[in-house]
């Protein structure tokens, strides 16, 4: 199910309609970086991607009279966007497969097998007592409200694979919902839960190493 427009939509909507340019700045400011990033999933060079996203704001202006509402404005935007990169993507002749945006580890389990071993090797099906994060509740606020934490949280997801990337962004970061990743980037709803747990639990390994140090 589409996510219905915000309450903010419909008079941002009726500025860009009119023309009010310094609507059409901040909803660039707002959303410039990420539909960036978006792009260069799909297309060969950073340069391609910029022509991209100018492609699709002139398409979000020239679309905007069409705009129902049966949609949140920004995934409206991305779902241009995304046709677009996709279209010049095979227009390149790269035609990406889902699994490299993904990562190689798609299939494959999130945590590492041995987490469930016991002892003796075998696998009795539970946690073990080390698969556990560090006890988090004894560690001072201000350590993990930090911006050393938030430095660690940056840098993993910066390793991730761009899908799970993306994912985790707009919905940890920018506090997207799953029905508009889902909808802006093109996802079925399980490719989009996948890579939000494997990102998760990649990010969440990184601050366990970090607060165990």
């Amino acid at each position: 199910m589409e996510t219905l427009a915000s309450p903010e939509d419909p008079a941002l909507v009726e500025r860009l309609r009119a023309g009010d340019e310094s609507a059409f700045a901040s909803l660039v400011d707002t959303l410039g970086a990420s539909m960036l990033r978006v792009a260069r999933m799909y297309v060969s060079t950073h340069a391609v991607a910029e022509e991209v996203v100018q492609e699709a704001w002139l398409g979000v202006l020239q679309g905007i009279e069409r705009f129902e509402g049966r949609s949140s404005l920004r995934t409206w935007i991305f779902r241009i966007l995304v046709n677009i990169a996709k279209t010049r993507g095979k227009r390149e002749g790269r035609s990406v497969p889902f699994s490299t945006l993904a990562g190689d580890d798609l299939d494959q389990p999130t945590w590492d097998p041995s987490a469930f071993q016991g002892p003796d090797g075998t696998q009795p099906g539970h946690w073990t007592s080390t698969t556990f994060i560090a006890g988090w509740e004894s560690v001072p606020d201000d350590r993990l409200l930090g911006s050393e934490t938030v430095g660690v949280i940056r840098e993993a997801i910066r390793t991730l694979p761009p899908m799970q990337a993306e994912v985790i962004r707009l919905r940890d970061v920018l506090g997207w919902s799953s029905d508009e990743v889902r909808n802006a980037l093109d996802l079925t709803e399980t490719n989009q839960r996948v890579l939000l747990h494997r990102a998760r639990a990649k990010v969440r390994r990184a601050l366990n190493t970090y607060i165990e140090s």
